[in-house]
């Protein structure tokens, strides 16, 4: 059998009739165009071409050799570029693992209409509070809160400036007495996030900074949920004070089925970052749906 090589330096002095020019057109030396070509009728066993001092021609051998060899090659490079468009397409299907709240309210509708433009690609989306591992299961992608605490992983920004915002039903805030100091959230039934089955996982510290002063409010906890969406729910309700990413309710906030409270108090940071495992995952795909994510984001934060 012949390589690949073998087979497309052959082709190329074919169509020339020069073996210098075929060796330019390859970018080898003249001197390797003629080895190839001489360990290629070595293998075949008959002479493919009749040589001269200034040019080449085919044998009869070598025309019947070249009949059959070139549409194989054609087919070879159309498969070469045809990997090549789908490396520069926008088509999946693409794997992405997503927190509940964020997912179901803000990232579902997004994707449909990210699809609606890119019809070539689809999802397969995981939603769930637990740290996905993209190391172990099968996902491309993740969007996760937070700072990134793993350094090997690839973090791409999509809200960079987003926080946590103290917020109730206008049916709650018009049946309490406004708060005008975090403290003032201490007697009051939060509603709050777990991160594990103890009790130290629950997220009963709330920290708020104005300025110069910051404060760390220890919360009467009353729910607890280990689904984001749940204690927004719960919140909407009239059930409590919750503490939520401001991605989160930024729509609520916006309909009035939530209200800010202590807005000239600032809540942590909750940067959002869509996260993967290897360079090489980052794709045209990838690049153009990270885009259109953090221009949703922007668009909803402000």
């Amino acid at each position: 059998m012949t390589s690949l090589q073998d087979s497309e330096i052959f082709e190329r002095n074919a169509e020339p009739g020069s073996l210098s020019a075929a060796a330019r057109a390859l970018d080898i030396t003249p001197a390797a165009a003629s080895a190839t070509l001489k360990r290629l009728e070595a293998r075949l066993q008959v002479p493919l071409f009749v040589r001269s001092t200034r040019s080449l021609r085919l044998t009869r051998d070598g025309e019947h050799f070249l009949a059959h060899s070139k549409p194989a090659l054609d087919a070879l490079r159309e498969a070469v570029d045809g990997l090549a468009s789908i490396g520069h397409a926008v088509q999946g299907p693409l794997q992405l693992a997503a927190p509940s709240d964020l997912g179901r309210n803000l990232l579902l509708p997004w994707l449909a209409e990210f699809h609606a433009q890119h019809p070539a690609l689809s999802f397969r989306l995981y939603l769930s509070d637990r740290m996905a591992d993209l190391y172990s299961l099968p996902l491309d992608l993740a969007v996760r809160y937070g700072e990134p605490a793993d350094s090997s992983l690839i973090a791409l920004p999509l809200a960079p400036g987003n926080r946590r915002v103290l917020c109730a039903s206008p049916d709650w805030v018009a049946r309490h007495d406004k708060l005008k100091h975090p403290d003032d959230i201490r007697p009051h039934d939060a509603l709050c996030y777990v991160t594990g089955p103890g009790e130290a996982d629950v997220l009963d510290r709330w920290r708020l900074r104005r300025g110069k002063e910051q404060v760390a409010v220890r919360v009467r906890v009353a729910h607890v949920s280990n689904d984001g969406d749940v204690v927004r729910r719960w919140a909407i309700a009239g059930l409590g004070i919750a503490y939520k990413s401001r991605l989160d309710i930024a729509a609520d906030l916006a309909a009035g089925r939530l209200v800010e409270l202590l807005p000239s108090w600032q809540g942590e940071a909750a940067p959002l970052h869509l996260m993967c495992a290897n360079q090489r995952l980052l794709n045209p795909a990838v690049s153009v749906l990270r885009d259109f994510i953090a221009e949703r984001c922007r668009a909803l934060l402000q």
